[in-house]
């Protein structure tokens, strides 16, 4: 369950009234199901812009929705924190689905997530061939997402984080055990590939964002579960960006990062701009070490022929040193989550 805060009756009645219009309750409805532009939702809504930025000023004023930046795009979100979210998460699931406005929004949502899905198809159509090549070369996908779901376990988290979520697969994977979850990439045509497979998913409690490795654009101390799937390889000095996701994590949380062995397929530096050829567990060790962590796990999914021309996943697992919060605090039944 989110932690919940009691509201002053002057910040109370502040809330509802940002909430109480008709055109604001239903952007928070469709805000609930995922992210949206000004564009989005001006289509959605079927207003002006001028008139949906008016809404949407009230909102944040409020506190109950988020603005972030991509480019030039503004995107808005239901705020992950603050003094009303469950507020708004209690006015949300009483709406009648079925309710004739209601439905003419999420059908209009579904024709603007349409378009979205077609763009993030056709850029993953035209780096097909790229990925399919390089999967080729190792375990398949769905041993090594076996082997994650073993190792990571079923116990609940609140927060998630995603370092190059790239397509959203881990947001995905995990969703049945986070209450909220963030994806994080440097690519705007990724973020749209993971936008449209969440949608697709139907995974409504996890957004994604424009960021660098290095320089997270999220809160200090703040997520239990950190996944940084396939990247290190790209980066010339990995450590930076598991000192990074150190401070993110919450006393006794855990980053689990997914990568190769060492190898010597030279060519993945020509052709798939790989910088690391893989990594040792002295390596990610001695990276977990200073960063305040103890590796707990270590595990190999190795190609089924087990060739010297293919490559070997590793599972890396490092748990926070600090002392863990009280599992009521840090962790919600499976109860909540449901």
């Amino acid at each position: 369950m989110l932690n919940r805060t009691n509201l002053s009756l002057p910040s109370l009645v502040d809330t509802l009234k940002a909430a109480a219009e008709s055109s604001r309750l239903r952007i928070l409805a469709l805000l609930s199901r995922g992210n949206l532009t000004v564009s989005d939702m001006t289509e959605i809504l079927n207003q002006s812009q001028p008139r949906v930025s008016r809404h949407l000023k009230l909102l944040m004023e409020a506190g109950l929705v988020e603005r972030y930046q991509e480019g030039s795009w503004a995107w808005f979100r239901l705020a992950d924190t603050g003094r009303a979210n469950d507020l708004v998460e209690l006015l949300v699931a009483r709406l009648d689905p079925s309710d004739p406005q209601i439905e003419r929004d999420n059908e209009r949502r579904s024709t603007v997530k349409a378009r979205l899905r077609d763009r993030a198809a056709d850029y993953f159509a035209r780096n097909a061939g790229e990925w399919d090549e390089l999967r080729r070369l190792h375990a398949p996908d769905r041993a090594v997402e076996e082997a994650l779901v073993e190792r990571v376990g079923s116990t609940p988290v609140q927060t998630m984080l995603d370092i190059g979520t790239g397509t959203g697969r881990m947001l995905e994977l995990f969703a049945p055990i986070y209450l909220r979850a963030t994806g994080i990439d440097a690519s705007r045509e990724m973020l749209s590939v993971a936008r449209a497979n969440l949608d697709n998913a139907g995974v409504m409690h996890a957004q994604v964002r424009l960021g660098d490795i290095l320089a997270l654009p999220v809160e200090r101390e703040n997520f239990d579960l950190i996944t940084i799937h396939q990247v290190l390889h790209y980066l010339d000095d990995p450590g930076l960006a598991i000192a990074e996701a150190a401070r993110a994590l919450r006393p006794g949380g855990r980053i689990v990062i997914v990568d190769f062995a060492p190898h010597t397929l030279d060519f993945l530096r020509d052709d798939h701009h790989h910088i690391r050829m893989g990594f040792s567990d002295e390596q990610i060790g001695d990276w977990f070490d200073a960063a305040g962590l103890d590796m707990t796990s270590a595990t190999e999914v190795a190609a089924p022929d087990g060739k010297p021309d293919k490559l070997t996943v590793k599972l890396w697992i490092g748990h926070d040193r600090r002392t863990q919060i009280a599992d009521e605090i840090a962790t919600p039944t499976s109860s909540e989550l449901a």
